[in-house]
């Protein structure tokens, strides 16, 4: 019951269980797995972190002129898979085209995370990572590791979205286009409620120990996963029953609800799901050195040109914060996508919404229609 490609490879904040239509394309290219290891990372909590790992992959390769590279950095708990639905021949992010970037944020459990970090930063006692905190390790990647000088765009889903408009505030000159889908440059108060009464439901286990617990919290993890299933999508999706459009004939929305609540995000950890929260959280543009926490001065500075695509059905990023945000960037596109999905229609959750995304990039990205 319920078919999906796993959490991981889906989306954001979706941390949730991925849903396939029937009619998905052929999977994506496999990427290649690759690991950046920095010493002594300083964070924005001024902890250092002795040794950090980011783990990322790469799809297609660098060409000679330097200037086919784009950026996808990961979505709420997800892998260097967490984009497939964009990325395969013919579409928009070809690997023949384009060298892209796939990394995965800090807490994931693959990258460094309370999960495999040891004493003293093990479990709760791991600072909380901001999205600078990542942008800036990512620019020590491409810089040092891979010598990218410049990205031809930034691509990101929810939290990537978040660092795609960090990319373009910190690094205005870094790349030429900034594209952003399901997700603000800053998370505004009703998304911080949203945040931590997940974060709520989650640690009032009372297995949970203050993080410190010998076993997975299993059913504040569960407590977690059934109120962020009840933001995913969007309350007409709900009424409607378009979930019935993957699951087998007779499936009840008894039985959808359970997997959810049971399946989320197979096999994650309490702390890391806590940490990627706080990051979340904790994102604000203002924020950045030079803007004396004022996020329309920052979101004005922004040089690159701005492919912003919002979901109109969207709880986690209102389309309304989305229009707000649209307005003080110089040279931004709002494009909203009309769908009733809800969150994930960002990463391409329904074909339509595949659709929509595919076309748009392409012609943001001056792909002629004739190629595509």
């Amino acid at each position: 019951m319920i078919g999906r490609l796993g959490l991981l490879g889906f989306c954001c904040c979706v941390a949730f269980v991925q849903r396939v239509p029937a009619d998905t394309p052929a999977a994506a290219p496999e990427p290649t797995r690759h690991e950046f290891i920095i010493e002594n990372l300083k964070t924005e909590s001024g902890a250092v972190l002795p040794e950090a790992h980011i783990v990322y992959g790469t799809y297609g390769e660098l060409n000679a002129a330097g200037d086919n590279a784009i950026l996808l950095p990961s979505h709420y708990m997800a892998d260097m898979h967490g984009y497939e639905r964009l990325i395969g021949p013919g579409k928009s992010l070809d690997p023949k085209r384009w060298f892209l970037v796939a990394t995965e944020l800090f807490g994931n459990g693959r990258s460094s995370s309370p999960s495999n970090t040891s004493e003293p930063f093990h479990g709760p006692r791991f600072p909380v990572m901001t999205i600078r905190d990542n942008v800036e390790a990512v620019h020590r990647l491409l810089t040092e590791q891979l010598h990218v000088r410049h990205l031809r765009a930034v691509i990101g889903f929810s939290m990537g979205a978040q660092q795609a408009f960090q990319w373009a505030v910190s690094y205005p000159d870094f790349m030429d286009d900034t594209i952003a889908t399901s997700g603000t440059a800053k998370t505004y108060g009703h998304g911080i409620v949203r945040l931590e009464s997940e974060i709520t439901a989650l640690t009032t286990d009372e297995s949970f120990h203050d993080g410190d617990y010998t076993a997975e919290p299993e059913k504040g993890i569960e407590a977690f996963a059934i109120v962020w299933t009840a933001w995913l999508y969007s309350q007409e999706w709900w009424r409607r029953e378009l979930w019935r459009q993957d699951e087998p004939p007779g499936t009840t929305l008894s039985q959808v609800i359970e997997q959810y609540r049971k399946n989320f995000i197979p096999g994650a950890d309490a702390n890391d799901l806590i940490l990627q929260m706080r990051t979340w959280e904790s994102q604000d543009v203002g924020a950045t050195a030079g803007f004396q926490g004022d996020v329309e001065k920052a979101l004005r500075s922004i040089k690159s040109r701005v492919l912003y695509m919002p979901s109109q059905t969207d709880l986690y990023f209102p389309v309304t914060d989305a229009r707000y945000e649209a307005a003080f960037i110089p040279r931004c596109t709002l494009s909203i996508i009309p769908s009733l999905w809800g969150h994930p229609a960002g990463i391409g959750a329904s074909p339509a919404d595949a659709k929509f995304l595919d076309e748009h990039i392409a012609k943001f990205l001056g792909i002629r229609a004739a190629e595509h």
